[in-house]
């Protein structure tokens, strides 16, 4: 999964077809629980770009975003937000994809 690096690029990839942003940090527990699936997810959900995002390096983006629980997901396509998956909860393969899933309705 690629890391974002600037917010430019956040900008950028935010307006390409399906973008899914992974909020993280090395420090969050719940967020390594999730991290040997992620591979699998992106591998069922190939038409998704996802991004993962440091929430410490990118703190204000997250302000800005609403993004005050981690691990969480935010979708965007063509610059437009589609959906958001937002919570300090650990989160399970099934919920993940149900997320995705949502996404396509």
């Amino acid at each position: 999964m690629e890391n974002l690096q600037s917010i430019e690029q956040f900008e950028e990839l935010k307006n390409g077809e399906h973008t899914i942003f992974v909020f993280s940090a090395d420090w969050c527990v719940d967020c390594r629980v999730i991290d040997p699936i992620l591979p699998t997810i992106e591998e069922n959900y190939a038409d998704y770009h996802f991004v993962k995002i440091d929430r410490d390096k990118f703190i204000d983006l997250c302000v800005e975003l609403d993004i005050y629980g981690i691990p969480s997901f935010l979708a965007y396509a063509k610059g437009n937000e589609v959906g958001r998956f937002v919570s300090k909860d650990r989160k399970t393969q099934q919920e993940i994809e149900a997320f995705i899933d949502s996404l396509k309705a």
